[in-house]
């Protein structure tokens, strides 16, 4: 009888280190990754340092600016059909005879909320010729998170379109979109083309697209978007990551979304620190879920036929020079399609153009609203 073979070891050797092989390939790159980070940040942190020692400077306009909550006369809850609760704010006309003019309806853009139309907010109210509504979009601000699937900008027009229905019932509107606001908008006249020339008598698009966003990207360079992958995940598998290991890293990265916020949300190249500040404290309130939520939905974005029900009605387009995200171009095509349109192009104006420009874009504006109404 030939003595018995050892067993095999082969098979159960590779069968543990094949995972501890992978464990350590993963360990030692998100040490590489960690150690990027830490240095980016590190450098980053520097910079924005010596930037806001200017915030409470003289040259900052806005130094004093309380960037809070703003006064209202009525806010409600508006459930959407797909069970999101939208918060909504309203502020009522002041002027006598008002109430005969066009509601106006503000909606923001993603990973920010109604506080977008800050000033515009301020000067209307002050000048209480119209009545105004403003509500944060699902997943921002105080409205609630959506509880399952991805959000889609098709549910974000029937969102306004719930808001309109409790707020406007009857009389004329004015819609005013900021980037995915102008997305909302255009879903809204896709599925209610009705609505325009009838209800809705005038639209302003603001830094916005009618088709297909870059889906690598969202309009940053290469670099730029690998290093705000932290805090900002432009891939929709970084949905598939843990919530709260992504938290703490846009936290751990806040210097570095400060600097990016000034860089890709601003033209000028010395923004006022108390807004490129605001408009980091929006973006960073808006949860990771909610933004990997909505990154397929702007992928595939693409509603230039939508754009026909716009065509009954007066349209005013607005888009800083040096947008990054939604560049003049994405503004021009829209025109292409809507030739009575009225493009105004703001020179040295980043994303968040009704905030850095403000007086500029109220100088449009205004004359606008009254035209319209």
């Amino acid at each position: 009888m030939s003595p018995a073979k050892p067993p095999a070891r082969s098979s159960s050797r590779s069968g543990r280190s094949g995972p501890r092989r992978r464990a350590k390939q993963v360990g030692i790159a998100g040490a590489v990754i960690g150690v990027a980070a830490a240095g980016l940040a590190t450098a980053f942190a520097v910079e924005r340092a010596l930037v806001r020692r200017s915030v409470n400077a003289p040259g900052d306009p806005h130094a004093d600016e309380e960037f809070g909550d703003q006064p209202h006369d009525t806010q409600l809850t508006v459930t959407a059909a797909d069970g999101t609760d939208l918060h909504v704010e309203i502020v009522e006309p002041r002027l006598t005879g008002a109430a005969a003019k066009p509601t106006i309806v503000f909606v923001h853009g993603f990973a920010l909320d109604m506080g977008t139309f800050y000033f515009q907010r301020q000067a209307l109210t002050e000048l209480g010729e119209h009545r105004l509504i403003f509500y944060d979009q699902p997943g921002h601000g105080r409205s609630s998170r959506l509880q399952s699937g991805d959000y889609d900008i098709a549910a974000l027009g029937k969102s306004l379109a719930a808001v309109l229905d409790a707020t406007v019932p009857d009389g004329h509107i004015i819609l005013v979109g900021h980037s995915m606001g102008g997305m909302t908008i255009m879903a809204f006249a896709e599925q209610y083309p009705e609505w325009f020339g009838k209800r809705v008598t005038g639209v302003v698009l603001m830094s916005t697209s009618a088709g297909l966003i870059d889906k690598a990207k969202l309009g940053l360079p290469t670099l730029a978007a690998r290093a705000t992958a932290p805090f900002i995940p432009l891939w929709g598998g970084a949905a598939r990551l843990g919530g709260p290991a992504i938290e703490r890293a846009r936290l751990a990265s806040s210097d570095l979304a400060w600097l990016l916020t000034r860089r890709y949300g601003f033209g000028d190249a010395r923004p006022s620190p108390s807004l490129v500040t605001f408009v980091e404290q929006m973006n960073s309130k808006t949860s990771i879920e909610t933004i990997t939520k909505y990154l397929r939905t702007l992928y595939t974005h693409n509603r230039f036929p939508a754009l026909s029900a716009l065509e009954s009605v007066p349209v005013l387009v607005l888009v800083g020079t040096k947008d990054y995200l939604t560049p003049v171009a994405h503004s021009e095509d829209i025109l292409r399609r809507l030739p009575g349109a009225e493009l105004l192009k703001i020179d040295n104006s980043g994303h968040v153009v009704m905030l850095e420009k403000a007086d500029e874009v109220n100088a449009a504006l205004f004359p606008f609203l009254e035209r319209v109404s």
